[in-house]
């Protein structure tokens, strides 16, 4: 039929705590230590039909703690080590000390402008953006997902509920990403 379109359904993930080990600021490739099982959870997106996109504040590059040239360089390890379709990341701060990066945006969590940048790149159907999800360990991370209208996963794996920066209610709370491809994804 002319005119219609599957909708491609989103796991939006965050880096650190997620796909990585949090560590604070990961200022290179080698110091980022990639969950072991989150080459096979990306595998299990993919699987269920959906596409596996990052998200990621990383204010490092504004602050002047890595470059935006080692911030892609580790990007481009992630995809190649996890399977991930894409990295979305915001390299701003307000507080930054380098003048280029240090700004206010509408990229920087929990704005939602690395998802409606995401849509726009992947085709994704804002319509049906309800039947995606945000998997993240903080507070912006859920917030992120709530003000994009997605379902919401908080992690145990990095900053999880015993170090979340203010109240949140998330739809859903999981271990870690394989806990949640296992109990929600597979089974939903």
């Amino acid at each position: 039929m002319m005119g219609c379109r599957k909708p491609n359904p989103v796991v939006f993930l965050d880096r650190d705590g997620v796909l990585a080990v949090e560590k604070s600021y990961v200022r290179s490739r080698e110091d980022l230590e990639i969950f072991p099982y989150a080459g096979e959870c990306v595998k299990t997106i993919h699987e269920k039909g959906y596409l596996a996109i990052v998200v990621t504040n990383q204010s490092g590059v504004a602050r002047g703690y890595f470059t935006e040239a080692q911030l892609q360089e580790m990007n481009r390890y992630l995809m190649q080590e996890t399977g991930v379709d894409a990295v979305y990341y915001c390299p701003h701060h307000e507080k930054g000390v380098v003048r280029k990066y240090a700004c206010q945006c509408q990229c920087r969590k929990p704005a939602a402008g690395m998802i409606w940048q995401a849509c726009r790149d992947f085709d994704i159907d804002m319509a049906d953006i309800g039947n995606s999800y945000m998997v993240g360990d903080r507070a912006s991370d859920i917030q992120l997902g709530q003000n994009a209208g997605l379902t919401t996963v908080l992690l145990e794996s990095g900053y999880g509920t015993q170090r979340l920066e203010q109240q949140i209610t998330p739809s859903h709370i999981c271990m870690d990403l394989a806990d949640f491809t296992r109990n929600i994804l597979i089974q939903g």
